[in-house]
C-alpha cells in the first residue's frame, strides 16, 4: 500500500545541483559544456527565483566523481530539503553506455572518470536509486549527455494534453530528459545560441518562454516536448533526446507566478488546466517514431476487441478477470475499517486510503469508461454487470461506519468516469445502465439501484474530504477532488481538453436531479441531490445563462421529449417529471446554507 507525505500545492524551497565540464583528466574536451551549465544556474536564479545559496555549481575540476555524489546526496538531508520541495539537476560533459548481459548500462563520465574503468564514473542507476532518498517531491534530471540504460515508465502522451497545476504539484515525481541515447553523438556546438549546444540551447529557449504551445505554463513535461521536437527538427542535429518518468506522475513546473492568481481563502476550487505538452509524431529526418510508442495497454486491448463482434467472448472474458481482480483489491480485507489509525482520521491516513482505492481501481475504471462510451446496445449488460458487482464489494459491517461509507469512494470515482465518458458521446443509455444497476447491500440483503446507495454513503462520508490539503475550506470538497484525479485519466483515454469540466459539470447536474428523482421528495416536499462545483457557481452567476446548471435545464427544455435522458429512461421518460424535479432542485441552489 501506498503511504506517502501529504504534499501541497507549492514549493517551499528549490535546490539545483548544476555541473558543467569542459577540461577532463582522461577524456576529451568540450567547447561548451561548462557555458551550458553557468546560464541554467543564471536562468534558475534570475527567472524563477531559485536561491543563490541553494545553487551547487561543479565545474571542471570541482566536478569529480566523489564531489558530485557527496552534494547530490547532500540533498538527502533532512536539514536541506523538504517533501514540498523541488531539485533540478543539469550535467553538461560526456556520457558512456556499457552493453550488460541483459541491458544496456548508462554512466556518466566525471572530470576524473575513465571509461575503461567503469569504477571511476557515476552509473546512472545509482542516481535513481539515491533519488529515493530525496524527500523533496519533484526531482528533474535535465542531461547534455548521452548514454542508454534509462528505464523510463512514463512519456508525455499525444496532442491535447492537459493537466491542472495544483494537482500536478501534489503529486510526487522524478523525470529526466537527456540529449542523446546511448548509441548517438551529442553535440557540443552549433545551437541556436552562441556558445552553447543543441540540446542546451533549445533547453534555455524553453526557459526563457519559446515553449510555443504553452508559453504561459512551463513545466518538465512541456519542457520535455519543446525540446523533443526542436532537437529532432534541428537540421544540424544527429540526436534524439530521451525522456520519460521513472516514478510518480506529478510534473516539475517552473514559473509559479500564475498560481498567484489563484491563491487566496475562496471556498471556491480554483485552478489553472494547462498543456503541458503535446508530440508531433513521427519527425521528419530523424526516424524516431518508436520513441514514443509502447506496448498495447489494458484500453488499447480492450477498444480493439470491443470493436470486433467475434471477439464477444474474449470481451466477457476480460471484462470478468478485471472484475474479479477488483472485488479482490477493494475488499474490506484489503480496506479494513478498524485498525488503530482509523480513529484519527489524519490527513496522511486519508490521502494514503484515496491514493490506494485509485491505483486498485483504475483498471477496472477504464473498462468502464470504454463501455460507457463505444459499447453497442447489446454490450451494455457487461456494463451494468460491472456496477453491481463492484457495488456489492464487501465494505464491512463492523468498525467505523465513516470507513465504511467510504468504502464507496471507488464506485463514486468509476461513475464519474463512465459517466464523462457516456456524456462525451450522448450516450445517457450507457448512465441509465450504470446508475441503474441492481445492488444488493451488504447490511440489510435489500435490492437496489446502485445510484441510492453510493450517493448516500458518499453524503455520509462527506467531511473526511475536508481533510485533505488544500480542501479544508471548499465548499465542495468531495467534487472539488473529483475534478482534480479524474482530469488526467479522462484526458488521456478522451482528449476532451477544456471541454472536460462542462462535461464534468453536467454530469453532476444529472447524477444529483436522478438522485433526486429516485430518493423522492419523502414527509418534507423537498427535492435533494447531492451539490457539486455546479452549485458555487450557480451562485456567482446570480442564477444567469453562465450557470452551468440554467444551461443544464435550458438544453433540456429545448429538447423536450427528444432529449436523450428521455429517451434512455430518466425520470419515467417524462418531461413533467423532469420539470418538476429540476425546479424542485433551483430552490436548493437558492437556499444552500453554505452560502
Amino acid at each position: 500500500m501506498v503511504n506517502e507525505p501529504v504534499y501541497s500545492p507549492r514549493y517551499d524551497n528549490s535546490h539545483a545541483l548544476v555541473i558543467g565540464i569542459n577540461r577532463y583528466k582522461e577524456a576529451p574536451p568540450l567547447a561548451n559544456a561548462r557555458n551550458d551549465a553557468e546560464a541554467i544556474a543564471q536562468v534558475l536564479h534570475n527567472r524563477f527565483k531559485f536561491l543563490t545559496e541553494n545553487i551547487a555549481v561543479l565545474l571542471d575540476q570541482d566536478a569529480t566523481r566523489a564531489t558530485i555524489s557527496t552534494a547530490f546526496l547532500r540533498l538527502a538531508s533532512e536539514n536541506v530539503t523538504g517533501p514540498n520541495d523541488r531539485v533540478l539537476v543539469f550535467f553538461a560533459g560526456h556520457g558512456h553506455t556499457v552493453t550488460g548481459y541483459s541491458r544496456e548500462v548508462g554512466y556518466l563520465v566525471p572530470v576524473d572518470g575513465r571509461v575503461e574503468d567503469l569504477a571511476t564514473l557515476i552509473r546512472w542507476d545509482e542516481l535513481t536509486r539515491n533519488a529515493d532518498l530525496i524527500p523533496a517531491k519533484h526531482i528533474f534530471f535535465l542531461m547534455d549527455a548521452c548514454y542508454g540504460g534509462l528505464a523510463l515508465t512514463r512519456k508525455p502522451s499525444q496532442a491535447g494534453r492537459m493537466r491542472f497545476m495544483k494537482d500536478m504539484l501534489q503529486r510526487r515525481s522524478r523525470q529526466v530528459l537527456t540529449a542523446g541515447k546511448g548509441d548517438e553523438v551529442v553535440s557540443d556546438s552549433g545551437g541556436t545560441r552562441i556558445g552553447h549546444s543543441i540540446f542546451t540551447s533549445h533547453v534555455l529557449d524553453a526557459m526563457y518562454g519559446n515553449a510555443s504551445f504553452a508559453p504561459e505554463v512551463l513545466s518538465a513535461s512541456t519542457m520535455m516536448s519543446y525540446v523533443y521536437q526542436q532537437v529532432g527538427n534541428d537540421s544540424d542535429s544527429h540526436q534524439t533526446p530521451h525522456f520519460g518518468s521513472f516514478e510518480g506522475d506529478g510534473d516539475f513546473i517552473f514559473d509559479l507566478s500564475l498560481l498567484a492568481s489563484i491563491e487566496s481563502d475562496s471556498k471556491e476550487d480554483n485552478d489553472i488546466l494547462a498543456p503541458i505538452g503535446p508530440i508531433q509524431s513521427p519527425l521528419p529526418t530523424q526516424g524516431i517514431q518508436s520513441e514514443i510508442l509502447s506496448e498495447p495497454t489494458l484500453a488499447d486491448t480492450f477498444k480493439r476487441l470491443i470493436g470486433n463482434p467475434q471477439d464477444r467472448i474474449q470481451v466477457d472474458g476480460l471484462v470478468n478477470r478485471q472484475l474479479r481482480k477488483a472485488i479482490d483489491s477493494l475488499s474490506v480485507k484489503a480496506f479494513p475499517v478498524q485498525r488503530p489509525e482509523a480513529p484519527t482520521f489524519t490527513p496522511d491516513v486519508l490521502t494514503a486510503r484515496l491514493t490506494n482505492y485509485e491505483a486498485a481501481s483504475a483498471d477496472v475504471q477504464r473498462i468502464a469508461m470504454i463501455l460507457a462510451k463505444w459499447a453497442e446496445p447489446n454490450q451494455l449488460a457487461m456494463l451494468e454487470r460491472i456496477s453491481s458487482r463492484l457495488g456489492e464489494i464487501d465494505k464491512g459491517s463492523a468498525g467505523l461506519m465513516a470507513w465504511i461509507n467510504f468504502g464507496w469512494y471507488p464506485m463514486l470515482l468509476i461513475t464519474y468516469s463512465a459517466g464523462i465518458s457516456a456524456l462525451s458521446s450522448n450516450r445517457y443509455d450507457s448512465i441509465v445502465s450504470w446508475l441503474y444497476a441492481p445492488v444488493v447491500s451488504n447490511l440489510n440483503s435489500s435490492r437496489d439501484k446502485m445510484i441510492i446507495p453510493m450517493v448516500s454513503a458518499m453524503t455520509d462520508a462527506l467531511e473526511l474530504f475536508k481533510l485533505i490539503p488544500g480542501y479544508e475550506r471548499n465548499y465542495t470538497p468531495r467534487s472539488d477532488h473529483l475534478f482534480k484525479v479524474l482530469q488526467p485519466i479522462l484526458e488521456d483515454e478522451l482528449l476532451l481538453g477544456r471541454e472536460y469540466e462542462v462535461l464534468f459539470d453536467k454530469f453532476e447536474i444529472l447524477l444529483a436531479l436522478v438522485f433526486a428523482d429516485q430518493r423522492g421528495t419523502g414527509l418534507t416536499g423537498h427535492v435533494w441531490g447531492p451539490p457539486g462545483r455546479f452549485a458555487w457557481k450557480h451562485r456567482n452567476s446570480r442564477g444567469g445563462l453562465d450557470s452551468p446548471y440554467v444551461a443544464f435545464v435550458a438544453d433540456a427544455a429545448q429538447h423536450g421529449t427528444n432529449w436523450g435522458a428521455l429517451k434512455a429512461g430518466f425520470f419515467d421518460g417524462s418531461i413533467d417529471r423532469f420539470k418538476e424535479i429540476s425546479s424542485g432542485y433551483i430552490q436548493l441552489l437558492n437556499n444552500l446554507g453554505w452560502f
